[in-house]
């Protein structure tokens, strides 16, 4: 494998990890399932959750809204290493969210990656979320309202429109 070769496989599997932060802050669950193989895997233990294949992991996705406010994601790039048509890494995430029962959380975390090259690009074969902090304590914020979203599309931005 050339330099330039790992160089783009390693811009294509960050672009992934992105591709997932997005689908999930947009509530993109059609694209959030796309990002992984046929057969790939979502475990996120304190959950719990373990979903199997794209079918499982898009369903589960569309329930997210049926119980969770909102969430903010930020990735923070890790390590990649490259072995051929395959690769793991991990990525560092800071996560925030709300619950509609009330509860909330402030997590820091680690996904541990597997990842495979297809036809269409490279894709999640499995993705482990491991917490490494969580603070439960009540959020003294919240996300802005329907006059948040007005006041900030009157002003030509609809970013908060759209979460």
């Amino acid at each position: 494998m050339s330099d330039f070769e790992a160089i783009a496989d390693r811009v294509e599997i960050e672009a992934l990890r992105a591709e997932f932060t997005d689908s999930v802050m947009m509530r993109d669950y059609d694209r959030f399932a796309s990002l992984f193989t046929p057969d790939g895997m979502l475990r996120m233990p304190n959950v719990p959750v373990e979903l199997a294949g794209r079918e499982e992991i898009r369903a589960w996705g569309r329930r997210v809204p049926d119980f969770v406010d909102f969430l903010v994601q930020n990735t923070h790039p890790g390590t990649i290493t490259l072995d051929g048509d395959t690769a793991s890494g991990r990525a560092y995430m800071s996560e925030i969210g709300h619950a509609h029962d009330g509860r909330s959380a402030l997590n820091y975390a680690i996904y541990h990656d597997r990842y495979q090259r297809t036809g269409d690009g490279w894709k999640f074969t499995e993705r482990v979320y491991e917490i490494r902090y969580e603070d439960t304590t009540p959020l003294a914020g919240s996300a802005p309202g329907a006059a948040g979203a007005a006041a900030n599309s009157a002003a030509g931005d609809t970013s908060a429109a759209e979460g």
